[in-house]
């Protein structure tokens, strides 16, 4: 027997009511259901009343209600109550039923329980939702992955429920097992670094601004919302640099600058470590949310630890143009490097990516949405197996164009003590990476004197004692090295 809804959603917090109320706004029929029953009867009783909303008041009840195949999403906190909910759903699945989990999972946890499920011949989709609660309600950004047979049978309720841009839907299938969940870590990554980097944008903006006129960075963000840097976070930085507490000034400089953080921008850090990818910018967003963490011990430093004091001298305009181009670029530079990531992660872990879909699912919803993300889905829609954004036309160009700015800001920092760790990061990253030598040689035999490590040699540099290829280790505490003494093996 089976009922006549098309979903159920289990947690009813904020992000899960939106989502239903979503869903019933574009015709479908949602169960809901909670651990606390009684926030089912507050749910039907407030918000969903009038609504195309049942309430379920047990799991099996939640079951009998669904069309077949079932759907049932689960917005739960990530880790074990997502596996307990899975557990006390199973009991009252058929074969083909469809579990999804929208919480903020760890994609290992998403590998895992698609594997598992299947066994049982249940299909698991875990999807990344972005948006906060203004876009599950009114349209986020999704990226499901999982089980890919599930997907026939969600797409139109998630299609129609996620952000549009330029009417497309901001939702595509993202690939296998936790691969919708790792796209989100990634994403939430690259917020990290957004979010760093226009931090640091107005640190260096007030060393010319004397701080009763904070609202004039305000301005800058506002201009720089109308072109390039267009996007939800330069608009919503603009709009917390304007805000006035009740004694007229800026409340933003009475704010503690001790950031928090609930780990997926560590997630990306780590997972990047783990794959040898140089994602420098998020790793440093996340450091500098450490560093601003020890509140305490910087009042300490600050007493004893000298610097120079910032003076700005020429063109306030010219600077925040450069400004504006060092922030473009490092963006860029981020976008780049969350790209790399994602390739090498589908490579290692046999996933096949959708990357002109990832980028199209980014351009609205989410928190990272921006106009520069409309070029990124025009540059791998015209070559998907674009080795690296920066070989893309329009962000070679783009990057040419800014980068004198960029390193003007850069250097300035550097000279008058602003800490700038996420536009030094990126431009180190952009110099390193058009590098075609780097001092890695001598590290490799720094490795080979201390520890026998090896080394291998330049290909125009090989001999018949030292070929090309080849593992090549030198006893150094020979008189000058003496190649003779090396050994090598093919």
């Amino acid at each position: 027997m089976s009922g006549d809804a098309d979903l159920g959603l289990i947690g009813l917090a904020v992000m899960g009511q939106n989502l239903i109320l979503n869903m019933a706004d574009h015709g479908y029929k949602v169960v809901a259901h909670n651990r606390t029953l009684s926030k089912v009867d507050r749910f039907l009783e407030n918000e969903a009343k009038g609504k195309n909303i049942e309430g379920a008041w047990s799991i099996e009840e939640l079951c009998k209600k669904l069309k077949k195949p079932r759907k049932i999403m689960l917005l739960v906190q990530a880790g074990r109550a997502v596996d307990q909910f899975i557990e006390a759903i199973l009991p009252y699945l058929e074969q083909g039923d469809i579990i999804i989990d929208g919480g903020n999972s760890h994609f290992p946890d998403s590998n895992r329980r698609t594997k598992y499920l299947a066994e049982k011949g249940i299909r698991f989709v875990g999807t990344g939702v972005s948006g906060g609660e203004e876009g599950a309600r009114y349209g986020p950004s999704l990226m499901p992955g999982g089980n890919e047979e599930a997907w026939p049978y969600i797409k139109d309720i998630f299609q129609a429920i996620a952000a549009k841009s330029d009417d497309e839907p901001c939702c595509d299938w993202v690939g296998d097992e936790g691969a919708g969940h790792y796209v989100k870590i990634v994403h939430n990554g690259i917020e990290y670094g957004d979010m760093q980097l226009i931090s640091e944008a107005c640190l260096v903006s007030s060393s010319f601004y004397e701080h009763r006129l904070i609202f004039e960075i305000g301005d800058a963000f506002a201009k720089w919302n109308k072109g390039v840097l267009d996007s939800f976070l330069i608009e919503i930085s603009r709009d917390v640099l304007y805000y006035k507490d009740e004694d007229g000034t800026p409340l933003v400089e009475k704010i503690l600058d001790s950031a928090g953080q609930k780990g997926t921008g560590k997630w990306t850090a780590i997972n990047a470590l783990d794959l040898g990818m140089p994602v420098t910018l998020i790793g440093e967003a996340v450091f500098a949310r450490c560093l601003s963490s020890l509140k305490a011990e910087r009042g300490r430093a600050a007493k004893v630890l000298t610097g120079p004091t910032p003076k700005f001298e020429g063109n306030k305009a010219e600077f925040l143009e450069n400004l504006e181009q060092a922030l473009y670029a490092s963006k860029i530079i981020s976008y780049a490097q969350g790209f790399m990531l994602m390739q090498s992660a589908a490579k290692d872990y046999g996933w096949k990516l959708n990357k002109p879909s990832i980028a199209l699912m980014w351009r609205g919803g989410c928190i990272i949405r921006s106009v520069f993300l409309k070029d990124i889905t025009a540059a791998y829609r015209g070559n998907p197996d674009l080795e690296n954004l920066l070989y893309d036309d329009f962000f070679n160009k783009a990057i040419h164009t800014a980068q004198p700015g960029w390193r003007d800001v850069v250097s300035k920092g550097a000279l008058w003590g602003i800490p700038t760790p996420a536009f030094s990061t990126a431009l180190s990253f952009y110099d390193g990476y058009r590098s075609k030598d780097l001092p890695a040689n001598l590290l490799q035999a720094q490795r080979d004197y201390f520890g026998a490590h090896t080394f291998r040699i330049k290909p125009e540099c090989a001999s018949e004692k030292m070929p090309d290829g080849a593992d090549i280790h030198v006893n150094w505490t020979g008189k000058g090295g003496n190649v003779s003494a090396s050994t090598y093996q093919a």
